[in-house]
């Protein structure tokens, strides 16, 4: 836990999962920032009796100090929102004096205040502007933060091109703010996003599938290398199974999965809520059809899935949380899956062959073996005995 002091009180803030061995904070220099502004240190105090909405907040840390002003939140994190669910709680704030908005849901009709918390994704970050600027008018506050690291040129053009002309602060602890006045001459152009493209045809069960992506997905202009060359190796399996396609992304492995075995029924579960409109697009797009099973799950993980349900699970695990390195969240995913195999069921993992997994396998199941390999990717088996 850590505590972040404001005029609106001190905030005991924590990510979620909350693990007492997390060094990382749930808030940065950057969300410090932009409350100070907002409190007035270098300027006048910002009029939040309006709509506030707070963007790509990450765990909570803004919508917990301004929730005395009941701001909006939008995310594309479901573990985000639980984060600030918990955050909000042990404050001792109602829930209800929020609003929780994902980044699929309709926003607010006017924003007085629009607060942005910059995202790695310049995609993401183009669609929510564009999905926003209707509701933006000429008298709107409009406030971005983000580290230095994170404040690009583009990510100024994409302000100034889409809501109006836009500077930026003096860094201070290496976080800057990004003021934009909003000019409502300017086109409101929809966004550019979902985008689709058509795989190879080399990548066996998924060759020619076409791919939707919304926008914020790893690699939504191409095929990655890494999904590549799992998808060209994935198990062959027949009869009436239960498919973990986890950490799906655009959905497309447990799509091929669907196509390769049709009695197999799917359970595509990620923590973005882009990601999995991504794919349950792909799905409905190249297996729909067909009368095919599938379920499109938001959360944490295998969390809320019955113990010993399921067959195989199909997993490319992240080892980035923004833009700390981090291999905790592979690890509640394989921790995850041995719980909701049945014995005899099968974890099957694509990585980098530097993040040595297998470690981490035979820990958990006591066994791991490697299917295939090249020079820079590693498919591991482990098996719930």
């Amino acid at each position: 836990m850590n505590c972040l002091t404001t005029s609106w009180g001190e905030f005991t803030l924590t990510r979620f999962p909350e693990d007492s061995r997390d060094r990382l904070r749930a808030w940065d220099a950057s969300d410090a920032y932009l409350l100070r502004h907002l409190e007035g240190i270098d300027g006048e105090p910002t009029d939040l009796s309006g709509t506030v909405v707070v963007l790509g907040d990450r765990w909570g840390a803004l919508t917990t100090a301004l929730a005395g002003h009941r701001p909006v939140q939008i995310t594309d994190s479901y573990l985000g929102r639980r984060a600030t669910r918990a955050n909000l709680a042990r404050a001792g704030v109602d829930e209800d004096s929020v609003r929780l908005l994902s980044t699929r849901d309709t926003p607010p009709e006017r924003i007085d205040v629009l607060l942005v918390r910059v995202p790695k994704s310049l995609a993401l970050l183009e669609d929510q502007l564009r999905r926003l600027a209707p509701a933006v008018h000429a008298g709107t506050v409009v406030v971005g933060t983000g580290m230095v690291t994170e404040i690009h040129t583009s990510t100024l053009k994409l302000f100034e091109q889409i809501l109006g002309p836009t500077r930026t602060s003096l860094a201070v602890k290496k976080a800057r703010l990004i003021f934009c006045a909003p000019d409502p001459r300017l086109a409101r152009t929809p966004s550019p996003w979902p985008r689709s493209y058509t795989l190879p045809t080399d990548v066996g069960a998924a060759s020619g599938l076409t791919v939707t992506n919304h926008a914020g997905i790893f690699c939504a202009e191409r095929l990655d290398i890494g999904t590549r060359f799992f998808l060209r190796n994935l198990p062959r399996r027949r009869g009436p199974e239960r498919v973990v396609d986890l950490g799906c992304g655009n959905g497309v492995v447990g799509t091929a999965a669907a196509l390769a075995n049709p009695e197999a029924e799917v359970l595509f579960v990620d923590e973005s809520y882009q990601a999995v409109a991504s794919a349950e697009a792909t799905f409905r797009a190249n297996a729909g059809t067909a009368g095919r099973a599938a379920e499109f799950r938001v959360g944490d993980g295998l969390s809320g899935v019955p113990a010993a349900s399921v067959d195989l699970v199909l997993n490319n695990p992240p080892f980035h949380t923004h833009q700390a390195v981090t291999d905790a969240t592979a690890y509640r995913m394989f921790a995850g899956s041995r719980e909701a195999l049945r014995p005899g069921g099968e974890l099957w993992v694509i990585g980098n062959r530097h993040l040595g997994y297998h470690v981490k396998l035979r820990r958990l199941f006591g066994n791991c073996e490697v299917v295939t390999s090249d020079p820079k990717f590693v498919i591991l088996r482990a098996v719930k005995r």
